[in-house]
């Protein structure tokens, strides 16, 4: 079976730092665009980021560009977010996703969640 675990989330002040770890499992990890979402409380959930199998291509919202930075490791069957500059509006369970097509407008597997708490 597909599995997708998240890892790294938590409490950290306004302006720190954390990275995000996706492992996957039970697919062919390098032909699948992988990806992270997120959803606030009060929200609906929202697209952060995405990669291309290779790494070719790369996609940010707007609320995160120039902030975050999403990578990948097939070797690992792992794919990372790293997140710099946070606010307290970053707040809110973020989802590891993959699925077979660019754009990841979408994702047919989903991770379970991690929180990340900003600090004001």
């Amino acid at each position: 079976q597909v599995q997708l675990v998240e890892s790294g989330g938590g409490l950290v002040q306004a302006g720190g730092s954390l990275r995000l770890s996706c492992a996957a499992s039970g697919l062919s990890f390098s032909k699948y665009v992988m990806g992270w979402f997120r959803q606030a409380p009060g929200k609906e959930r929202e697209f952060v980021a995405a990669i291309m199998w290779n790494s070719d291509m790369t996609d940010y919202g707007d609320s995160v560009k120039g902030r975050f930075t999403i990578s990948r490791d097939n070797a690992k069957n792992t794919v990372y977010l790293q997140m710099n500059s946070l606010k307290p509006d970053d707040t809110g369970v973020y989802y590891c996703a993959g699925d077979s097509r660019w754009p990841l407008t979408s994702s047919y597997y989903w991770g379970q969640g991690t929180q990340v708490i900003v600090s004001s």
